[in-house]
């Protein structure tokens, strides 16, 4: 893996890059469907290329349970397994252990889960871990890590983040003795310590100091303010060193990513596109739309007149309203696919801003787009009026 700064902004943290991995180069900051199973819900491999991704997500946990790591290595790999040509970071599992904190139990040596399709127990080890992301195959493998869940006192934060330490060196030194393995795949280390900034930054120095390819900060995107998130973030892009590339675990909406490019983070990584389309919520350049609203139904237009993927090219919102009411597939098709195109242009848009030093006026924009969308979760059932600030794609 390589990394290069092409341009940093006079006015933030903000900064363009070139990350080469092993199937890839990539321009930054960049954007990861997530794939969490070997697929990006609703697309195909040749749909995402076509759009310009060349990176995604997928999880070590849910990889692990089905099909396993052992029968996708004998297929070649997870890109060889699921036709994907381009490069692939692997989750380790540690968000599982946050998110199934019913399923699973944390001790020193590790977590055992139980799993979530049919109670068998695994015990996670970050040597274990390393292992199953080896037969894998991806180009990045993320240390396993303990996430602290939100909210938490500070005594739970510091216990999560020291074992997070002490598993990211056992999963160095395991990495170490696997990389004679297969093709070179690059680790990265994951900041811990909730939203206390003392803890944020003593991880982000421990980290710091293990000379690792790459780092992740985790735990956030789990029910904190937006405020707390981007102080977290701040003190953590602080101390991480200046050469390699920072990755925003789970994040999040465009203007979450513009605040964290803001503060210096590199890569991002987050459901909302693939999920919020499934439930027929789609992203416009006028703020986030739900076609299952009546008035769309004869609402020939396209999703968004600002944009010029397939879908929009195509098929018009009285189509996909139709769609969405007859529990048709290609509904939720069409809308991942218009969404991740939404978030494709909005990395473009945020690289040039970068580059011509106007990002500040792009993120009031994504500010004033965010207000019309209801924060996004909760989308408006309009798109705002035509005359208000918009998120140029």
């Amino acid at each position: 893996m390589r990394f290069s700064i092409t341009h940093r902004d006079a006015a933030s943290a903000a900064r363009t890059g070139l990350l080469t991995l092993p199937h890839a180069e990539l321009e930054t900051p960049v954007f990861m469907p997530v794939g969490t199973q070997a697929t990006v819900k609703g697309m195909k491999p040749a749909d995402l290329e076509a759009l310009g991704f060349r990176l995604i997500l997928a999880n070590t946990y849910h990889l692990h349970l089905r099909p396993c790591a052992d029968l996708v290595a004998s297929a070649g790999g997870l890109h060889r397994f699921m036709g994907w040509e381009g490069a692939i970071l692997t989750d380790s599992g540690g968000f599982q252990v946050f998110s199934l904190s019913g399923l699973r139990r944390i001790n020193e040596e590790g977590v055992e889960f139980r799993s979530h399709l049919d109670g068998s127990a695994h015990l996670f080890t970050p040597a274990r871990v390393m292992e199953i992301q080896r037969l894998l195959g991806p180009d990045i493998a993320m240390a396993f890590d303990e996430s602290a869940p939100y909210p938490c006192d500070e005594e739970y934060a510091r216990a999560a983040m020291e074992r997070t330490h002490r598993w990211a060196l056992a999963c160095r030194e395991a990495h170490s003795g696997l990389a004679a393995g297969g093709w070179p795949q690059a680790l990265f280390g994951i900041v811990q310590g909730a939203i206390y900034p003392a803890l944020r930054e003593e991880s982000a120095r421990f980290l710091a100091g293990l000379d690792l390819p790459g780092y992740a900060i985790g735990g956030l995107a789990v029910g904190e303010s937006a405020a707390d998130r981007n102080r977290s973030v701040e003190t953590c892009t602080a101390l991480l060193p200046q050469n390699r590339p920072r990755y925003l675990m789970g994040v999040g909406t465009p203007l979450d990513i513009v605040e964290a490019v803001l503060r210096g983070v590199d890569m991002f990584d987050c459901v909302l596109p693939t999920r919020n389309a499934r439930n027929a919520q789609v992203f416009t350049s006028e703020g986030v739309l739900n076609l299952r609203n009546a008035r769309f139904a004869s609402d020939f237009g396209p999703i968004d007149p600002a944009c010029e993927c397939e879908t929009c090219r195509r098929h018009s919102r009285a189509y996909l309203r139709h769609l969405f009411q007859a529990s048709e597939m290609l509904g939720p098709c069409l809308a991942t696919h218009h969404n991740l195109a939404f978030y494709q242009a909005l990395m473009r848009r945020i690289r040039a801003a970068i580059r011509d030093e106007s990002l500040g006026a792009l993120r009031e924009q994504a500010a004033a787009w965010s207000v019309r969308s209801g924060e996004v979760g909760g989308p408006a059932e309009d798109g705002g009026a035509a005359d208000e600030p918009r998120i140029r794609v």
